[in-house]
């Protein structure tokens, strides 16, 4: 069985991402969307709530199966016996940082290839990163994610928000 890896925080999951497990998983038997649980990323979402969100994307696709992983990359693609790392390429400077990736990762697990996709035109310039920043801003964001995500997302806001504007009370009580 061909089984493939397709890692990332996914927070929050965009259509982009939607779209590069349409292209990766007809190209294997068995496809594991890996939601990395500790990331260098200031993260919304919980990994319960990005899996939850990714679940929800994918419920549809029966080859596609979503784990969390922490750790090296390589070690969750062995351990899965995954044969391939899918990853995807919006531009040059991706491109760059993903190269050095696969690079280690096969010095790391030579028997591990990485496989790059570009996605669809209309994605090429979608990332979550760009979404939690239009959002954040009241932007409306409903063309880069499901609709699912985006409630989560205005629940994530709207959270903030009475965080916010919570008055803090001193030790004294006042």
């Amino acid at each position: 069985m061909r089984c493939a890896i397709y890692p990332g925080t996914f927070d929050p999951i965009t259509l982009g991402h939607i779209d590069m497990v349409k292209r990766a998983a007809p190209l294997c038997d068995k496809l594991i969307v890996g939601v990395a649980r500790s990331t260098p990323k200031n993260v919304w979402f919980s990994p319960e709530e990005r899996v939850e969100l990714v679940r929800d994307a994918f419920r549809e696709l029966s080859s596609v199966e979503v784990k969390t992983f922490e750790g090296l990359l390589v070690d969750f693609a062995k351990a899965c016996g995954a044969g391939f790392i899918v990853r995807g390429v919006r531009a040059f400077s991706d491109f760059e940082y993903e190269l050095q990736m696969a690079l280690i990762n096969r010095k790391l697990a030579p028997d591990v290839e990485t496989l790059f996709l570009m996605p669809a035109e209309e994605y090429g310039y979608v990332s979550s990163s760009r979404v939690r920043e239009i959002a954040a801003l009241n932007g409306d964001v409903r063309r880069y994610v499901t609709p699912k995500t985006y409630q989560a997302l205005l629940e994530k806001i709207q959270a903030r928000h009475e965080t916010r504007d919570t008055p803090r009370r001193s030790a004294a009580g006042g």
